[in-house]
Parts: C-alpha cells; sequence; structure tokens
C-alpha cells in the first residue's frame, strides 16, 4: 500500500520567540515537519532581514503548509492565526481542540460550548493584550541596562522606573490577575477546562519565559507567586510537559545556543 501523502509544513523558528509555541504544537500534533532557524542580532535583539523574504513584516513565528499535490506554499503569520490553523487541520479528534457546539445547538448564535469560547478568546488575548504589554517591560528593561551609556542611565532609570510603576507594573498585575481568576473559574486545571488545549500552549510560551523577571519589572509588595499561586501552578505545569521539553529538545539537537527565557 502507498505511503498516504501529506501536507509539506515547514517553520521558521527565531530564538526566543513565540515560535517556540508552534513548535510544541506541531510536536503535539505529531505533524512531520521541517525548521529552518534564524537567530537573532547579538546587539539590537531584532530578527535578521532575511526573515522579510518569508514574510513582510521579517517577524516570526511564520509557518509555511504546502497542500499535496501542490508546489506553492500556504504562508501563515501570527501565533494565534497559526495556532487555530494548525488545529482546525491537524487537531481534529483531539484535546488540543475543544468540541465547538453543544449537542443539538450547531451553527446557532449562543451554542457554543464554554470550552471553545475559552479557546478562541485565549489565542486572541494572547497577541492582542498580554504580549504587549509583556514586551513593553521588557524593552523599557532594557534602558536599564549596563548597554546605556553610564553618564545617561541614572535619567533613563529614574524614566524607566517611573513609567514601570505607574503604568506597565499595573497593567502586569491586571493580566496575573486575571488569568488567576480565569483559573479559578475554569472547570479544570487548564485554562479551558480539564485538557490541555493550543490555547494553554500559545500563552504558556510568555509565562514561562518572563516567570522570573516579573519581580524586576517594579516594586511588589508580595511577591507574584504568592499573589498567584494557581497561576503559578499552571505555569510549573506546562513547564513540566513532555510536549515542551520535547519541542525543547528538538531545537538543542541543532542548535546549541538554544535558550528559552529572555535575557
Amino acid at each position: 500500500m502507498a505511503e498516504e501523502q501529506k501536507p509539506k509544513v515547514k517553520l521558521y523558528w527565531l530564538e526566543q520567540s513565540r515560535a517556540q509555541s508552534i513548535l510544541w504544537l506541531l510536536e503535539e500534533f505529531k505533524i512531520d515537519y521541517e525548521l529552518e532557524l534564524f537567530h537573532r542580532n547579538k546587539e539590537t535583539r531584532l530578527a535578521p532581514p532575511e526573515l522579510t523574504k518569508i514574510h513582510p513584516l521579517g517577524k516570526s513565528p511564520v509557518i509555511s503548509v504546502t497542500p499535496v499535490g501542490s508546489d506553492k506554499p500556504i504562508v501563515i503569520a501570527e501565533t494565534g492565526f497559526i495556532a487555530q490553523y494548525l488545529s482546525e487541520h491537524f487537531g481534529q479528534g483531539t484535546t488540543l481542540l475543544p468540541k465547538r457546539w453543544k449537542d443539538g445547538q450547531e451553527g446557532k448564535v449562543g451554542g457554543e460550548t464554554d470550552e471553545w469560547m475559552r479557546w478562541m478568546y485565549f489565542l486572541h488575548y494572547n497577541e492582542g493584550s498580554l504580549m504587549p504589554t509583556f514586551i513593553l517591560a521588557m524593552i523599557l528593561g532594557m534602558m536599564k541596562s549596563p548597554k546605556v551609556p553610564f553618564f545617561i542611565r541614572p535619567i533613563t532609570s529614574l524614566v524607566v522606573n517611573n513609567v514601570m510603576n505607574s503604568f506597565v507594573i499595573p497593567n502586569v498585575k491586571k493580566h496575573l490577575g486575571f488569568l488567576e481568576s480565569q483559573l479559578e473559574t475554569s472547570p479544570g486545571d487548564y485554562l479551558c477546562g480539564k485538557n490541555l488545549t493550543a490555547a494553554d500552549i500559545t500563552i504558556s510560551f510568555a509565562l514561562i519565559a518572563f516567570q522570573g523577571q516579573f519581580g524586576q519589572f517594579g516594586t511588589w509588595d508580595t511577591p507574584p507567586d504568592k499573589l498567584y499561586p494557581k497561576l503559578w501552578a499552571w505555569i510549573s505545569r506546562m513547564d513540566a510537559e513532555p510536549g515542551f521539553k520535547k519541542s525543547s529538545e528538538a531545537i538543542k539537537q541543532i542548535d546549541d545556543s538554544y535558550k528559552v527565557k529572555w535575557t
């Protein structure tokens, strides 16, 4: 019997980027994929210009999917879009893609399951609300680094501390508190319910990457892990997931400069 042909999937992976969550998804879906690695500029921490040849914005993650019988790849960017596309094509019948409709309510407004509604929301929330806040905090933190000329560092540090404490930290706390409340109201240990979903995977990168740095963003009267115990337990659980470890090992095998945490 001839081997069944499958679409060709390629991930354009950039170090310390949300591409890590897409790699994890590919592993969870047991998709055969190809990797093309890119590294950030050591000075600017920006993606290399070569990525613009794949997608005009030159950002990661980006995947290409070449349908069976075609030689023209479909290029897909943005974490949420990629996660949804992969889930709908490769996640049918798995818990990574929650059941959409309540029995007998197919196609009706309000007929969606709570798990699916959570899933769709978190896929968009990750990029639309959560990551911009964390990236802003990271960029501001760079203004206090030793790379800033020492004679202006006291000024930049003062400005950064004011912005952090008046704007960034309140927003970071709002997001962490929101995720804590979502886990409290979830019918299971994961954001959408009892099972690991693509939404957990896409959101986990930010939390795993920044977990040890929240204390550096500004003043905390109580440590974050004490304020948000359910969230911190979820982060630890995600960090220990076999799929996360497998995706990390996949990169380590071909790139010894691999890192998950932002530095």
